[in-house]
């Protein structure tokens, strides 16, 4: 999957470096995602976002314009983001479940928080449900109960 990842401080590279394993082609920049910079995402098929960058109806609309079909946070937080727009706009989205933050400190956060988003677009690429990471209201037809089966080995659908 081709990717770029807005907002990204010397801290980070690492981390996704070594989640990605380089099975997508992720560009990296420290700008943020604003109208101004949307045209990072030429030729990508999903950004990658944080909290600081406003995700806002006009950004999305650029977005789908230029082909973003997804849009991954690095955070729990996914209230920057317009969903209804990425909704209307076929965009789906995916953040960071708080589950997969407990008991990580500080220190191990930005590892945790580039292993989830990698996981995320991996899912996406795989066309698989990303479970308590979507935001996209099970949009993809997968039911809550079959994620309930799969965990018990049982296969009720």
């Amino acid at each position: 999957m081709r990717v770029v990842a807005y907002s990204i401080k010397s801290t980070e590279k690492e981390p996704l470096a070594i989640a990605n394993h380089k099975k997508h082609d992720i560009t990296l920049i420290s700008n943020s995602l604003s109208d101004e910079t949307v045209f990072y995402a030429e030729g990508k098929d999903a950004v990658v976002v944080f909290t600081d960058d406003k995700v806002s109806a006009k950004v999305i609309n650029k977005l789908a314009k230029l082909g973003i079909r997804y849009i991954a946070t690095r955070s729990i937080d996914s209230s920057h983001i317009d969903q209804q727009e990425a909704s209307n706009q076929n965009i789906k989205i995916a953040s960071v479940p708080s589950s997969a933050l407990n008991g990580i400190n500080e220190d191990g956060l930005p590892m945790a928080l580039a292993t989830e988003t990698i996981n995320n677009l991996d899912k996406w690429q795989g066309q698989r449900c990303l479970g308590d990471a979507c935001i996209c209201s099970r949009s993809c037809g997968q039911k809550i109960t079959l994620n309930v089966n799969a965990k018990f080995g049982r296969d009720d659908k």
